[in-house]
């Protein structure tokens, strides 16, 4: 794969993610050099391979079209439901492109505008343009009040993006944005779960013990028999509609057998959190699956890798767990039986694995440049982060369907049997 491409979320009010803004790395000639065709080229040949449904998770995208970008036609892969085209100043100064996106209007895309100015040549394109983005980057209330006000004025959207810190997104929420945007947006939006009294259960433990390289199915269930509300779960879960069984499961060894392993591993850490206290983003229990399976197909292509695949995925999804459970990373870590080199590479970011780590977070943030120093750093090439993370977010993004359906389901269904 030539190009990277990274999706970072859009959430609305209600803290539900409801599209994905696709971001891929640009310099001077992708802007200006409009005969310069090179990127063109390479953004039309990854989507022209991509599942959209899958790595987007049927959300709409936002995707910054440039002069060559538009005229090469890459907004007709996409459906002009699910897509919203994004401009700049690129385009606004730019005549023929400045027509081909009334051209576009007219089909049915939505656009969103990017960067906007108190320039005539700004409120020129009003008419057809949907949504305006506001950098909240700066926290400069003044600003960005005034350009909301311009967005109401003329009945626009208002995305606040680059909302990156707690200051930032207080001031989203004041200025009563339609929606919101940034690297870390998912982490900022969650509440307390349960403090740290939820750590002193096993659910945790319980991860570690199924993503071993060889899982001990007696201690797994061990553990699950030691939480009823997860025994209970586990059993109505596998005897609900979804899974059809002609007769119910009655014990935890059943379940686990029916369930197979491979999928627990993604069953439990959801359901540690499902009907938790507190506002819990999906988006971000939904990262930590990302990232676990993203450090674990990465790590199987460094030589001399010093974890297991196991450990390497629970590196990518542990990396939340301070998040989610609103305490220093290194005190949700203290009770959980991982070795001493995970807790580094978690805490401080050191050894071979921080390196792991680092490199999906920066390639997560669209932190091209570091994320290509990392990658070289483990000798991964570019080409294969960028597949591995297109691989991963659409795994995911298919165990997530079969986890929300299911739990669709089990909601539905008749409790279990004594």
């Amino acid at each position: 794969m030539d190009t990277s491409i990274v999706r970072q979320p859009i959430l609305n009010k209600e803290k539900k993610v409801v599209a994905y803004e696709l971001l891929y790395p640009q310099d001077s000639s992708t802007l200006y050099n409009q005969r310069d065709f090179r990127v063109a080229n390479a953004i039309q040949s990854f989507f022209l391979e991509l599942d959209q449904s899958n790595f987007l998770g049927n959300k709409d995208a936002y995707l910054t079209f440039t002069p060559n970008l538009l005229m090469k036609n890459i907004p007709r892969i996409f459906s002009e439901k699910k897509l919203v085209i994004q401009i700049d100043d690129s385009i606004i100064i730019h005549p023929l492109a400045q027509k081909i996106i009334y051209r576009y209007k007219k089909q049915g895309y939505r656009l969103a505008l990017n960067g906007f100015e108190f320039s005539p040549r700004y409120f020129g394109i009003m008419d057809v343009i949907d949504i305006i983005k506001v950098n909240f980057s700066s926290l400069d209330k003044t600003a960005a009040t005034k350009t909301i006000n311009i967005a109401r004025s003329f009945q626009k959207k208002v995305v606040a993006y680059q909302v990156d810190s707690p200051e930032a997104l207080k001031l989203a929420k004041e200025l009563d944005c339609d929606f919101i945007q940034g690297t870390s947006v998912a982490e900022l939006l969650n509440s307390s779960v349960r403090r740290m009294d939820h750590l002193q259960s096993n659910f945790f433990q319980l991860i570690v013990a199924v993503t071993k390289d060889e899982p001990n199915l007696d201690e797994v269930a061990r553990l699950i028999s030691q939480d009823v509300t997860l025994a209970y779960a586990l059993i109505k879960m596998v005897n609900s509609a979804y899974f059809a069984l002609r007769n119910k499961v009655k014990s935890i060894k059943q379940a686990l057998t029916v369930l197979g392993l491979g999928q627990l591993k993604q069953w439990v850490y959801l359901l540690s959190f499902q009907g938790s206290e507190g506002d819990i983003s999906e988006e971000l229990i939904r990262l930590s699956f990302l990232r676990g399976n993203l450090c674990q197909a990465l790590a199987e292509t460094m030589e001399n890798c010093p974890i297991s695949r196991s450990e390497a995925y629970l590196l990518g999804m542990f990396s939340t767990l301070g998040v989610l459970m609103q305490v220093p990373l290194e005190d949700a870590l203290s009770s959980i039986a991982i070795s001493d080199e995970l807790k580094a590479a978690l805490i401080h970011r050191e050894g071979t694995c921080g390196s792991l780590l680092n490199l999906v977070l920066c390639y997560e943030k669209a932190d091209w440049y570091t994320m290509r120093k990392s990658a070289k750093e483990l000798n991964i090439p570019v080409d294969v982060v960028s597949q591995k993370y297109l691989d991963s977010a659409e795994y995911v993004n298919t165990i997530w369907a079969d986890l929300m359906n299911s739990f669709s389901e089990e909601e539905n269904s008749d409790s279990p049997t004594e």
